[in-house]
């Protein structure tokens, strides 16, 4: 093993991390090659530097002219100089401000410089290899984006352990019809059935894709809560917070925060790591632009910095580093005085869109082939197809009606209503209901 990963391991040594990093987490370092000594050189070298593989010209980088007419805003340095492993410093330090501003709950809680990551598939990937070995069981509801799949079944050859997402639970005041929920005793049974020599991985999606559900506020404390339980137990838990669609809450008793802000300093034997990213909070899907944050009760920074080192290696051996242009103009984005209110425009559409969509299946359902599985936020709302096949069900609306959603497990239909006009909401939901009762039949 190298010397820099086993100072790394020192570093770590007592902490929950060092009992759930893998193997190749183990042996992860970030080396002082070409970009860490270019990094010293910026620093030092006043004279000249010599050290990065960029061609300049007049002590600019080289940019040609079509991509300088593209790119107007932006300078050379901005545009097409790589950019430093971790991601642009301000930008780091600017969304770990946004991080804290988003989610009250993790004030005064310590937390590490998030490091840049082209898109959040690759953050995933990313804490995958450095957390999950092969055999190791990762925990996730039955209701899960396809691409875990990839990232943990077939990159890592770690088992996913499914249980159902909701739960049905009957109404408090009683003889109402039931209603459905988080399936919490799910989420501890299976964590605590699943551990593989006292190591679990959870991995939570809020809001959830393809459900489009966040847990109510008392979900989410009850969620935290039995995490907590399980790790005073001694249980050392890995919780992966995909917040893809962080921030598009419609309803007042939704969670408003990330589950991180729970997690991040619930136990010393739980170490969260948040990956996020601009990709559907800004707007900017092609991008590709996330982040990866660590948060762990009793970790100091110089913990935050060992943990950081290992993932900036795993990036140098991959992908080098992340997008200079998107990170320049997101950054931009971030300093401008309107960029509030324009994402709160945005997110007062999608949320009429989510509105009518609840509307429209409240009045459409009852009584039909279609279950609808309760939503609360994000892109997207699903049904349970009681009438047979869901593939079957959404090929028929593809070729007999030019209308495209999405069937998983052959038991459900995802609609991305997000990608809808006003407008054109009700007479999809009306093609769906009587496809699903035509082919029922």
């Amino acid at each position: 093993m190298n010397k820099l990963a086993m100072e790394l391991n020192d570093t770590l040594r007592d902490t929950v991390v060092a009992d759930l990093l893998s193997d190749f987490g183990k042996r992860f370092y970030y080396p002082m090659g070409i970009p860490a000594q270019d990094a010293e050189a910026k620093k030092y070298a006043k004279t000249y530097n010599a050290t990065v593989g960029m061609a300049f010209a007049n002590h600019e980088p080289i940019e040609l002219a079509p991509v300088r007419a593209a790119m107007p805003g932006l300078t050379p340095f901005q545009s097409v100089a790589y950019a430093p492993t971790a991601g642009d410093p301000e930008l780091r330090t600017r969304w770990k401000e946004q991080i804290y501003r988003k989610n009250p709950d993790l004030a005064g809680a310590s937390i590490s410089e998030p490091v840049v990551v082209p898109g959040l598939t690759n953050g995933i990937a990313q804490a995958a290899d450095l957390f999950v070995d092969p055999g190791d069981p990762v925990v996730i509801p039955d209701m899960f984006w396809e691409n875990y799949s990839l990232v943990f079944e077939d990159r890592r050859e770690a088992p996913l352990a499914t249980f159902p997402f909701f739960a049905e639970k009957a109404e408090a005041s009683g003889g109402g019809a039931p209603r459905w929920g988080l399936n919490l005793p799910g989420f501890r049974e299976t964590l605590r059935s699943r551990a593989r020599k006292g190591k679990v991985v959870l991995v939570v999606n809020f809001p959830n894709n393809p459900t489009g559900y966040s847990p109510t506020n008392a979900e989410a404390a009850a969620l935290s809560a039995l995490v907590a339980e399980l790790a005073e137990e001694g249980l050392k838990i890995l919780v992966i917070v995909d917040d893809a669609y962080f921030g598009l809450f419609y309803e007042q008793d939704v969670y408003r925060q990330s589950l991180f802000a729970r997690l991040a300093q619930l136990h010393k034997n739980v170490l969260a790591i948040k990956i996020d990213g601009a990709t559907k909070e800004d707007f900017v899907w092609g991008f590709r632009l996330g982040f990866v944050t660590f948060g762990g009760k009793g970790l100091t920074e110089a913990h935050y910095d060992a943990l950081n080192k290992k993932l900036m290696g795993a990036i140098r051996s991959s992908i080098s580093n992340s997008s200079r242009p998107a990170q320049s103009l997101l950054l931009k984005a971030l300093a401008s005085p309107g960029y509030e209110t324009e994402k709160l425009r945005h997110f007062e559409s999608l949320k009429e869109r989510y509105l009518a969509v609840r509307e429209i299946v409240s009045k459409r359902a009852a009584g039909r082939s279609l279950t609808t599985l309760p939503f609360n936020s994000g892109y997207f709302m699903s049904f349970r197809f009681e009438g047979g096949s869901a593939d079957a069900l959404r090929r028929h609306l593809l070729m007999e009606r030019g209308i495209g959603t999405v069937s998983l497990e052959d038991r459900y239909l995802r609609v991305a209503y997000s990608s809808m006009e006003r407008d054109e909401l009700e007479p999809l939901y009306d093609e769906i209901f009587k496809a699903a009762d035509r082919l029922a039949r």
